[in-house]
């Protein structure tokens, strides 16, 4: 079976992602820092949809080196990667001039240091199986601008410029990395921004042409999409998953 290591698993995108990757044939490892119980309940899910073998491990992404040690755990599991998912990130709201030095040191170390440093960790092994994919989790954020979110669109701008620096020298490789850029997205953040307030969330899915948030599971069958080999030709492309936001 390919295996997947799905960075930032204990809930919403994550967790969607590598109960789909099982359904798709994938071995699954799931990591977070999340509680040990979330953990523990994507990865049983992981079993009951086709990964009879799926393993998870906790790493605070924030830190100096968990990346790297997140991606030799899977390896130490497993033996391969075929994919490396990176969902893991955090979101900061707040107006340009009160953002603070640590605000900007976990964002950028959580949203963008992390997808760098368990690429980089994976890339031996890649390499060595003939290939491999690597997606990281963007947003439409990345490529347009909202108010009291600075900090979170930069370094989701950051990842796709990632992807495409790393998809020009990997190609050789047979390493095929991409970005997906999700819009307003019904996560429990979106679920617990809009609670109470049926007005407030009724104007704001006005907004996107199709006329809803998206889904946890559609964000993760695209992500399935480029996790596999039917995604083959796809190299270096940012795909916006946004119900046509962006284009409103």
């Amino acid at each position: 079976m390919p295996v997947a290591l799905i960075a930032g698993a204990s809930r919403g995108i994550g967790r969607a992602t590598a109960i789909h990757l099982a359904t798709l044939g994938f071995s699954t490892y799931v990591a977070a820092d999340g509680t040990a119980e979330q953990l523990a309940a994507t990865e049983s899910a992981c079993r009951a949809a086709g990964a009879p073998d799926a393993a998870h491990g906790m790493f605070d992404l924030a830190q100096h080196g968990n990346a790297e040690r997140m991606a030799q755990s899977a390896l130490a599991h497993f033996g391969r990667i075929d994919a490396l998912v990176n969902v893991a990130g955090l979101r900061c709201q707040k107006n340009f001039g009160d953002f603070t030095q640590t605000d900007f040191n976990l964002l950028m170390a959580v949203n963008v240091g992390a997808a760098f440093f368990a690429s980089q960790a994976v890339l031996p092994a890649m390499r060595a199986q003939g290939g491999g994919r690597i997606v990281h989790v963007a947003s439409q954020m990345g490529s347009v601008a909202a108010p009291l979110n600075t900090i979170y669109g930069m370094t989701k701008a950051a990842l796709i410029r990632l992807a495409k620096s790393m998809a020009l020298e990997l190609s050789v490789d047979n390493i095929l990395v991409n970005t997906i850029s999700p819009g307003p997205i019904d996560t429990d953040f979106i679920k617990a921004r809009y609670a109470g307030d049926t007005e407030a969330r009724a104007a704001m899915e006005a907004r996107v042409p199709i006329g809803r948030f998206g889904t946890e599971e559609e964000i993760a069958e695209v992500i399935g999409f480029l996790a596999t080999c039917k995604g083959r030709f796809l190299q270096g492309a940012d795909l916006i998953v946004d119900g046509g936001y962006v284009i409103h």
